[in-house]
């Protein structure tokens, strides 16, 4: 998975949203899923709904991945899944879009803050997945 904590209202919404989603089409939905997580901790640029959140990814970015409900992703109340992340791979969100790349086994194997693109980080994740499919193919 590739575990994303969106904003709509943020200057690397529309560049993340747009290649989030080819990632999704390209690699999804069997051996890979971007998971969506909207946060407004951050200059909160997320102000609405979850229904609203959804609505609007659907609606602009035709947007296939699961969009879970609004979260904290830092902090004491920063949601269970983000403090696993935080403490596996020692990167915390300071911004929107933090990605974090993680295997089947649950293990964190990359995590990247909203300046590197999802263009850059694609080989790594191709990679992983081409590994899952080969596995699956032995099995």
């Amino acid at each position: 998975w590739l575990v994303v904590n969106v904003a709509s209202e943020c200057g690397f919404t529309d560049q993340h949203y747009r290649a989030l989603q080819q990632l999704q089409r390209d690699l999804g939905p069997h051996h890979f899923n971007v998971l969506a997580f909207p946060c407004n901790q951050f200059g909160q640029q997320e102000p609405d709904s979850n229904k609203e959140i959804e609505s609007f990814a659907r609606r602009t970015y035709s947007v296939s991945f699961p969009m879970f409900s609004k979260v904290a992703v830092t902090g004491t109340g920063a949601h269970p899944a983000f403090k696993y992340l935080i403490q596996t791979s020692g990167k915390e969100p300071t911004w929107n879009f933090w990605k974090y790349l993680v295997a089947p086994d649950g293990k964190v194997v990359g995590a990247w803050d909203p300046t590197v693109s999802v263009e850059e980080i694609r080989p790594q994740i191709t990679a992983l997945v081409r590994k899952l499919i080969l596995k699956k193919r032995e099995e």
